[in-house]
């Protein structure tokens, strides 16, 4: 099956509800049908066939979804870029990928011009301003007076789109995402989180990342729902909109969480969330302080779940069912999970391993990396580069504890960055912390921490180092313990270690 093909028969049975309401602009499952099908048409005729690569890079707004459901109605692979990289980061995604279009708007297009033109063969499609050389939507739009059915030619297997990892561990590779992949996952999402038409979610994340639109703007669609869409995310907004729309989901990374929770604190009159079944948190850890704090104050457990960009969502916690601190929770009904020592052989429930996935909806492979992809599999599984372990008292829940590649080797002893973050984010004057390994003569890597006090907390490093010894052995105990106003993060709220390491 072609998933929007699938969408499209849920836009029918919804057609006069309203889909999105984006700022002012009220959109039916009708109208966003109709659209979808227009541009559809408009790739067709600017010659986009099956397998062509289109690269979409916008500050968000609702193009962003006609484009992504066109592209995977005509068989074409959306590719969507953030509006705040550079023209060198665009460039490499442009040329990487192989796109034949790009479609972007007049603030993207200034800041890329030059190097846009020089790219062979790529054709350029403008938004809100009229460029030489370039397509301009709303001209192109206004020539399509009516249009056929797409050919929903890209079915299963097929790649749908690519989502470019994050690069924190090295240069972006494009994860090629499968039809099938989108489908499955959305299908388990559904009924695990029993999503449906009587849901009204508030959406205030990217669109261009798998965790904004794949999951929370086209899942939203899938279900039948009402979303309210924000052009940015704004902590005091999220309340007044939960309690003005009457909203029943909102899906965070743990950045807005904490922002929302210092918000509801200073609150005088708290808001009426009464409407509100679900909170979900995925694409960055939630820490234990956290996920009690959110709990204790708002009077909802955060549902935490887990996934790459390779995998979609690997595992969840329960929606009816007891949700654990720092647990993610069990694998989704279409996902095998093994845990794996460096020997290849599966650990001893309990014991840290590295999470290997196998599922239909595993990821295509790395685009134009056979190389890559090749050393990332061990026959059909996929292995994560992502530490944790299987309870084996809680029907083998699952726990992260850090990736593989950011284990610390001191002294010979393994040290797991995540356990120490957790002790050092269990002292009362700590909001957050990072641990990195920076070179030492002596132990080879030395356990080093960037920590960021809550406000108008203090403590000093022997403090901070006494509360680490005491609840850890030392070789995992940081050597040096700096001072840090925040944590430098990606789009999604990912901590990026490598910019903490020249930092330090």
């Amino acid at each position: 099956m072609n998933y929007a093909e699938i969408l499209q028969s849920k836009f029918r049975d919804y057609s006069a509800k309203q889909a999105i309401i984006f700022d002012e602009e009220i959109l039916t499952y009708e109208e966003l049908n109709r659209t979808v099908n227009r541009v559809s048409e408009f790739l067709k005729r600017k010659g986009v066939k099956k397998g062509d690569r289109v690269a979409i890079q916008l500050s968000k707004c609702l193009e962003i979804i006609y484009f992504h459901l066109a592209c995977l109605a005509s068989g074409a692979i959306a590719l969507h870029l953030n509006d705040t990289y550079t023209s060198a980061e665009t460039e490499y995604f442009i040329r990487d990928s192989g796109s034949s279009l790009f479609v972007t708007d007049s603030e993207n297009y200034l800041k890329s011009e030059k190097m846009l033109h020089g790219v062979p063969g790529l054709k350029i499609v403008t938004l809100n301003e009229k460029f030489p050389g370039a397509l301009f939507y709303p001209e192109e739009m206004g020539e399509i007076k009516s249009c056929p059915e797409p050919p929903y030619s890209g079915r299963n297997g097929d790649t749908a789109m690519i989502l470019y990892t994050s690069g924190t561990t090295g240069k972006s590779k494009g994860a090629m995402i499968s039809h099938r992949s989108l489908i499955e996952n959305m299908a388990d999402l559904h009924e695990i989180w029993e999503l449906s038409d009587h849901d009204i979610s508030l959406h205030t994340l990217p669109l261009v990342h798998g965790h904004g639109l794949v999951l929370a703007a086209i899942g939203a669609l899938y279900a039948g729902m009402t979303t309210i869409m924000c052009k940015k995310f704004d902590p005091e907004c999220v309340w007044d909109t939960i309690e003005k729309e009457h909203c029943t989901l909102f899906m965070g990374v743990p950045t807005m969480y904490q922002r929302m929770l210092n918000v509801w604190e200073q609150l005088p009159q708290k808001p009426d969330i009464s409407s509100m079944r679900l909170f979900t948190c995925g694409s960055a850890p939630l820490s234990g302080d956290l996920f009690d704090r959110f709990n204790n104050a708002v009077g909802h457990t955060i549902l935490e779940r887990y996934g790459l960009t390779e995998t979609l969502v690997i595992a969840s916690n329960p929606y009816r069912g007891v949700r654990k601190a720092k647990s993610v929770g069990y694998p989704l009904p279409c996902v095998s999970v093994r845990i794996v020592g460096q020997d290849g052989i599966d650990v001893i429930p309990g014991e840290v391993g590295e999470f290997w996935v196998k599922s239909s909806g595993v990821f295509n492979g790395y685009w134009r990396d056979p190389e890559g992809t090749e050393e990332s599999f061990c026959g059909e599984w996929f292995k994560t580069g992502d530490l944790g372990y299987q309870d084996p008292r809680d029907n083998l829940r699952l726990y992260l504890v850090g990736r593989s590649k950011e284990m610390i080797i001191s002294g010979g002893y393994n040290v797991y960055p995540k356990e120490v973050e957790n002790r050092l984010e269990q002292h009362k004057a700590v909001k957050e912390a990072a641990i990195v390994a920076l070179p030492d003569p002596d132990f080879g890597e030395k356990v080093t921490a960037a920590v960021v006090f809550e406000n108008h907390a203090h403590a000093g490093e022997a403090e901070l180092l006494d509360f680490c010894k005491s609840g850890l052995a030392g070789y995992k105990c940081p050597k040096k313990i700096y001072v840090v106003n925040e944590l430098p993060r990606n789009a999604m709220g990912k901590i990026l270690k490598d910019e903490i390491k020249k930092m330090l």
